[in-house]
């Protein structure tokens, strides 16, 4: 058995400066890269927005590696995208380019040579062309309809070669145009469901709160009743009883309530009237909402359970954070 070896904290502590120095040299680069942003992104932004047909994404070698990744978080996002290998481009798959496409081309010099021939095809059919590029007055940069500058002053590399802010400083360009293409795109919630009905996220945004409530003869108490009268349903329906008067919800009376109110009254507590002990107007819940939206606003009030009310406060039912959590709902 080797002995363990007591941990070097000068050593480990250098390590650390090292990942902090590059962290924070990548987000320096992200804050010159944003204050140079201006109408070019705007018009880059419209030119995705109108197209008419789909996003064609093309990079070489890292930044290929970064336009796989811009054409995947376009097409979740509403606008439909694909990525293309400029080399594979001219030995046959040049045919998902249609004439109503526009181009996202990625190159760190813009000078690429294999990016030239995709470049030439694209001028030559009309497809416009978006460059993500370091260098706005490269070929790139001038055969584009809109260059984007994501030009680095250095790279987090110590070397000084390996991409690495370069490529940080593409991703969350591609990022910022994923995003504001969703918002021209009025792009909702439910669509967003729509693209992404497996897993966790799927059920996040697809649980409404109809799926989970609580609904099947739910208890309710009128708020002229005793507190005696809302013990029992109290502790049956995990701590939380709507309170109800002429038909419409009015307030509830939870288990909270109950003990502040023995707390004050210790010996008459039982002859109080719901009225006086209930909570009035509480939150509610209606039962097409989000159950990550109602869950959210439960959470942020530090409440466990929502009555769910229609359109004219009728009581439909109770929705408890925990059946939320066990639907998968975050």
């Amino acid at each position: 058995m080797t002995q363990a070896t007591k941990p070097d904290t000068d050593h480990d502590a250098r390590i650390v400066a090292e990942g902090r120095r590059v962290l924070e040299l990548e987000a320096d680069e992200l804050r010159r890269v944003s204050q140079r942003l201006g109408e070019n992104f705007a018009a880059a932004c419209r030119l995705l927005v109108e197209a008419r047909g789909r996003v064609i994404v093309a990079g070489i070698g890292k930044s290929g590696i970064i336009a796989r990744k811009i054409a995947a978080t376009l097409t979740s996002t509403g606008t439909p995208a694909s990525f293309l290998h400029p080399v594979e481009g001219l030995h046959g798959d040049l045919g998902i380019v249609g004439p109503d496409d526009v181009a996202i081309i990625l190159s760190k010099s813009g000078e690429t040579e294999e990016l030239a021939g995709l470049v030439d095809y694209l001028l030559r059919t009309g497809v416009p062309i978006v460059a993500l590029t370091g260098n706005v007055d490269s070929s790139l940069g001038r055969n584009a309809r809109v260059a984007l500058d994501c030009g680095v002053e250095e790279e987090a590399c110590p070397m000084d070669l390996a991409p690495t802010s370069s490529t940080t400083t593409a991703l969350a360009m591609g990022d910022a145009l994923a995003v504001v293409a969703l918002q021209l795109n009025g792009f909702e919630p439910q669509d967003f469901a729509r693209y992404h009905p497996g897993g966790s996220l799927g059920r996040r945004l697809t649980v409404s709160i109809r799926d989970v409530m609580e609904s099947d003869d739910h208890p309710w108490i009128e708020p002229d009743a005793l507190m005696r009268a809302a013990v029992v349903p109290i502790a049956e329906k995990r701590g939380t009883v709507p309170v109800v008067e002429n038909g419409l919800l009015v307030g509830v009376v939870t288990a909270g309530d109950l003990t502040r109110l023995m707390e004050r009254d210790p010996d008459g507590w039982p002859a109080v009237p719901v009225r006086g002990a209930m909570t009035p107007d509480p939150l509610v819940a209606g039962p097409d909402e989000r159950g990550s939206a109602v869950m959210h606003r439960m959470e942020e009030k530090g409440v466990m359970a929502l009555p769910v009310v229609d359109d004219e406060r009728r009581l439909l039912g109770v929705v408890h954070l925990h059946d939320l959590m066990r639907a998968g709902v975050s």
